[in-house]
């Protein structure tokens, strides 16, 4: 119990999202792309979201938040929600999640 109050508190070794209040799970391999499931926790039930990422040619990671308005009452399915859906959005968009998004092209 002290030792999630603690970590709570301070942090935690895996890479953590401004502002998430969960812990990142640990990584999925998916055809070269790496799915990191951090569901928000809301009011006991958790919405799916987390990070797709993959290295681009000179070695640099590309990140993409993936976020999803599904709630589910536990963690465990969370996490497997994510990765299911995740991997359904890398076989549908590729490599193109990456790219900039045209609505923002003034936000620079």
């Amino acid at each position: 119990m002290l030792k999630k109050i603690f970590s709570g508190l301070f942090g935690s070794d895996t890479q953590a999202a401004p502002g998430a209040k969960t812990k990142a799970a640990d990584p999925v391999e998916y055809k070269g792309y790496s799915i990191v499931s951090q569901p928000d926790d809301q009011s006991g039930q958790f919405r799916v979201s987390g990070w797709i990422s993959k290295p681009d040619a000179a070695g640099e990671m590309l990140q993409h938040r993936f976020e999803r308005s599904d709630m589910l009452p536990g963690r465990d399915a969370c996490d497997a929600m994510m990765v299911t859906k995740a991997q359904r959005y890398i076989d549908e968009v590729g490599e193109a999640m990456f790219e900039p998004d045209p609505r923002r092209a003034g936000d620079v």
